[in-house]
């Protein structure tokens, strides 16, 4: 990424990351850190997340609320021998920062209520087959317990930019309370 790309994303980050946490300033933090397996085109690597999930914030008169979500990541690159030494390999290093909302269904104490969607706008830095624009998108599924997390995560760009393999990856969470 040129350092310009990589200025702008990065202040745009912390602006971003500052407005959410001034705005949640006197409410509780859930943060969470993640790992686990990422793969593409049937490749594997180590994943890692730290992710904060802001106090949530009901929609009109629905069971529906919503909760800004922020994420920091980390996928690993692979050593892929078809792909070596062509622009779009597998074996960049991927880090990325998202921001996006976390969606809850139901009343604090329903059997479904740990059950989440998110869905998240990223910038990254580095370039693979599967993730190959600045630009992606976050769409998780998964159960949030009040210290452990399960997660179903894909990272595209939509097919706004070719090649789009994605990353699709099973992850863990250890989280607490600020």
């Amino acid at each position: 990424m040129p350092t310009s790309m990589l200025f702008r994303s990065t202040v745009f980050a912390l602006a971003l990351g500052g407005a959410a946490l001034s705005a949640q300033a006197a409410e509780t933090v859930h943060v969470e850190v993640q790992g686990g397996r990422s793969y593409t085109e049937d490749h594997g690597a180590n994943a890692a997340f730290v992710e904060a999930v802001f106090a949530p914030h009901r929609i009109g008169d629905s069971r529906f609320d919503w909760s800004p979500d922020l994420s920091l990541g980390w996928i690993d690159g692979r050593d892929v021998d078809r792909y070596r030494g062509k622009r779009y390999g597998l074996d960049d290093r991927i880090a990325l920062f998202a921001a996006g909302a976390r969606f809850h269904y139901g009343d604090q104490g329903d059997w479904y209520r740990p059950l989440f969607f998110s869905f998240q706008g990223a910038a990254i830095d580095g370039r693979t087959r599967a993730l190959s624009s600045g630009y992606q998108f976050v769409s998780t599924l998964g159960w949030q317990g009040r210290h452990v997390s399960f997660q179903l995560r894909h990272i595209s760009n939509g097919g706004l930019h070719k090649p789009n393999g994605g990353e699709t990856m099973a992850l863990v969470g250890i989280g607490f309370d600020l």
